[in-house]
């Protein structure tokens, strides 16, 4: 087949990595990273319509969308206009993660385990709410914030002085003017995906994000600094109660709702007391948890893919490898905070055979430069170690950060430390 991927990162580039190593595809990627052009070709085609025209005239079989921002801006609806295979929600079902005001509105109306919560744009009604909760309290920005639109404040005035901040927009602009405010859930957290046609779905090995700078969880919130698959903080009779409690019934109210969902639907879950809680939804795969997951699937990630855009899922044996996945994120010297400076990347030649033949990199933030890397992005790669068991795997990642240089490179110690502790 000939297949494009939307997207630019780490998720990206380890779907693409996972396909071409299938041997019998071509590839594309729009518009790609300093890396992706070794697994396919880069394109840079901006408006949505002029990509549907060439994917129509590249004979393009299957488009995969990774990020959010093309889901929630119609991407999807734009190539079915013009009768292209494309794998991703339409704009409306990407309101799961567009909005969370309507989010927790399905979740509400479908009887589906979420935190309490009041959605509102006025502040007095926030603080009314605010004051019959025990903090910590969370309040989150409707729109899209680039996975900082949530705040877990301390204090009854800490949760008062976010959402003011929100809706008088001056933390996330547009992005705040309305605001979720719930409780907060005491339990761990798990990351779910699930690949989704409509009717069906697959539900992939669970997942746990490192999302906090610093080791031991401290520091900002990033985008994640690491993850690992699958947990064993899940048995089979939690997967199924987030089977039947949570996937289930959102994919039955979304077809009531006119706005069938198809594409990954990714469930923020806590787990309190055995029981699965939904913290959120988004509509794509997470990242790093995407980098962790691609090599544990057996079964072709091309053909998933593409029975879940054709409706067909049901016709597919999935199969997974009988192994674990660790991944390290390298970030660069300012990260969270700020940019860096761009820095050339070394990447040692790999002697050893068992590492060089169970780990591998995706790359994120870099760009190409007369054919050398530079780390020009936030979060510059992850170091994917893959094993028999959760510390072979972890030991083979950062047996690869090791072989890993460049200025300023920052890295958490204790990825799948909730694991092995």
């Amino acid at each position: 087949m000939n297949i494009l991927i939307l997207g630019n990162g780490g998720r990206e580039y380890s779907i693409g990595l996972a396909i071409s190593k299938e041997n019998s595809h071509s590839l594309y990627f729009c518009p790609g990273n300093g890396a992706t052009d070794q697994l396919g070709s880069n394109i840079n085609i901006k408006d949505y319509n002029e990509l549907a025209l060439w994917a129509k005239e590249n004979s393009i079989d299957l488009t995969i969308v990774g990020p959010e921002a093309p889901l929630t801006d119609g991407v999807v609806d734009i190539f079915k206009a013009n009768d292209l295979v494309i794998f991703g929600p339409s704009k409306d079902a990407a309101r799961l993660e567009g909005s969370k005001v309507y989010m927790k509105n399905i979740l509400k109306k479908y009887n589906i385990p979420t935190a309490r919560f009041i959605e509102t744009d006025s502040l007095e009604d926030a603080r009314k709410f605010i004051n019959t909760l025990t903090p910590p309290i969370v309040v989150k920005a409707d729109g899209l914030c680039g996975g900082k639109g949530v705040i877990i404040a301390s204090t009854y005035e800490e949760a008062t002085n976010a959402v003011s901040d929100m809706l008088s927009g001056s933390s996330f602009g547009d992005a705040g003017l309305k605001v979720v405010v719930e409780e907060f859930l005491d339990g761990y957290e798990l990351s779910m995906f699930a690949i989704c046609d409509g009717d069906d779905f697959i539900l992939l090995p669970a997942a746990q994000d490192h999302k906090r700078v610093g080791d031991g969880d401290t520091g900002p919130n990033t985008g994640g600094m690491g993850a690992y698959a699958p947990t064993p903080l899940v048995d089979e009779e939690l997967y199924e109660k987030v089977r039947q409690r949570i996937i289930r019934p959102t994919l039955d109210g979304m077809k009531k709702e006119n706005a069938p969902f198809e594409g990954v639907l990714f469930i923020g879950v806590m787990v309190v007391k055995g029981e699965p809680y939904t913290l959120e939804f988004n509509v794509r795969f997470g990242d790093p948890e995407c980098e962790i997951l691609m090599p544990l699937l057996k079964t072709p990630v091309s053909e998933l893919f593409y029975k879940g855009a054709t409706k067909d899922l049901s016709n597919l044996k999935i199969e997974f490898l009988p192994k674990f996945a660790v991944g390290v994120v390298m970030a660069s010297k300012n990260y969270p905070y700020s940019n860096s400076e761009a820095a050339q990347i070394i990447v040692d030649e790999i002697v050893d055979n068992d590492l060089r033949q169970n780990s591998h990199i995706s790359y994120a933030g870099v760009t190409k430069d007369d054919d050398k890397l530079f780390a020009t992005g936030g979060r510059v790669m992850v170091c994917v170690g893959i094993g028999d068991s959760i510390k072979e795997a972890r030991d083979r990642a950062y047996g690869l950060c090791g072989q890993v240089h460049f200025a300023g490179k920052k890295v958490r110690s204790d990825i799948a430390y909730q694991a092995l502790r």
